[in-house]
């Protein structure tokens, strides 16, 4: 199956909880999952077939709101390739410091 990447990023609200701790549930479920991914500043990046990345991303803010938030604001970035594998590392390796 081939590969596309998925930026999830899950913005929780609460009342009560600090916003940091509740993204953080998310990333657990994201490192869980054995896929390839990459937690930027702002979102994690995910790296694998499309409908286990929606799966897991399901999860992560499901997690979420059983770790407490009232509701979560969730943003999908998507990059499908008709013909072919998308990765993370074809966009970024010439970016990374030595």
């Amino acid at each position: 199956m081939k590969s596309i990447n998925l930026g999830l990023q899950i913005v929780p609200k609460s009342n009560h909880l600090d916003t940091y701790s509740l993204v953080d549930k998310a990333i657990e479920v994201i490192k869980a999952s054995g896929i390839k991914y990459e937690v930027t500043p702002f979102e994690t990046v995910m790296e694998g077939p499309e409908d286990e990345l929606m799966a897991i991303a399901k999860k992560a803010q499901e997690a979420v709101l059983e770790a407490g938030a009232d509701e979560v604001l969730v943003y999908y970035r998507m990059q499908i390739r008709k013909n072919g594998a998308v990765t993370m590392e074809e966009k970024t390796a010439k970016h990374k410091q030595a």
